[in-house]
């Protein structure tokens, strides 16, 4: 593990935490930031996302008004920041893959936050070892169902192939964005794409249908361009037509209820110097998912 020395600090730990609530030891979740940035092929920032997302939590308010409690009096201790040291790409995974690996064996529910979307496949992997049958729900605008782009099976482009490789269900919600192949390989595969332009009319029945198909452990990755752009700008490939706020976290509530979810990530923040508002949505929107796991650990 090496920190970049071009990035800034990383603030202390999320949520702005006092020791009692944030001992690795004692907590709950753990919090793995991931400034990984190789292969976006748009706009570029991802690697600052994590230290975005962090500082931005710490202005939050920790009492949830849905949940009436404290997600936070669980334990969320927030790890030093992660960077593969291999070049090659496939060993960095290994690398990150071996790291959550440690965690997810602890016990621990893990999120960790990117980067860019490509290191998805390390966590899945890592949950997959330790919980043996799981699926994953994606949240994204994007398919990332090519075998390779711009000369990589690594790509953030592809990442959703490789959990397709592992032989990993899916549930793929809001994309909009996707090329020939992936549209062929996705019907070919069977895979039950909830499109972006459906999100409106996602009715209850049809997404517990969906829910249902899948095992009952879940690996949560969401990618922060699935909202529209007006809420989110800060991202690399944005795409009109994303999801909206409350509808998406009442979907997150659904699958928390329904699912145990083991570990999360939240990728593809690309802060925008003076403009935090998609800074504290991706801060918000991480605590609400753990607020959602903490009312499920406490029932």
């Amino acid at each position: 593990m090496c920190q970049n020395p071009g990035m800034p600090s990383l603030p202390v730990n999320f949520g702005l935490l006092p020791d009692v609530q944030s001992a690795y030891a004692t907590s709950r979740i753990v919090v793995l930031p991931v400034p990984f940035e190789r292969t976006v092929s748009y706009g570029r920032g991802t690697a600052g996302g994590p230290a975005a997302i962090l500082r931005a939590s710490q202005s939050m308010e920790l009492y949830d008004e849905e949940l009436r409690f404290e997600p936070a009096g669980i334990g969320i201790a927030t790890l030093p920041p992660f960077l593969p040291e291999a070049f090659d790409l496939a060993a960095a995974m290994d690398e990150l893959e071996t790291e959550c690996r440690r965690h997810l064996e602890a016990g621990k529910f893990l999120l960790t936050l990117g980067g860019e979307h490509s290191l998805t496949i390390a966590p899945v992997r890592a949950a997959k070892r330790v919980h043996a049958d799981i699926g994953v729900i994606q949240f994204d605008a994007h398919a990332d169902l090519r075998d390779e782009f711009e000369g990589t099976i690594y790509s953030h482009a592809a990442v959703m192939r490789r959990v397709a490789d592992e032989g990993l269900p899916t549930l793929p919600i809001g994309i909009r964005s996707l090329s020939a192949p992936e549209a062929e390989f996705a019907h070919e595969a069977g895979v039950p794409i909830v499109w972006g332009h459906e999100l409106a009319e996602l009715d209850d029945e049809r997404f517990d249908r969906l829910l249902a198909a899948l095992p009952e452990k879940v690996y949560l990755t969401f990618d922060i361009d699935y909202f529209d752009p007006s809420l989110v700008p800060a991202t690399g490939t944005p795409e009109p037509g994303g999801g909206a706020w409350y509808p998406t976290l009442r979907l997150l509530s659904r699958i928390f209820e329904t699912k145990q979810v083991v570990a999360m990530d939240l990728v593809e923040l690309a802060p925008i110097g003076g403009q935090p508002s998609s800074d504290f949505v991706a801060a918000k929107l991480a605590y609400k998912c753990l607020g959602y796991f903490a009312r499920r650990s406490l029932a």
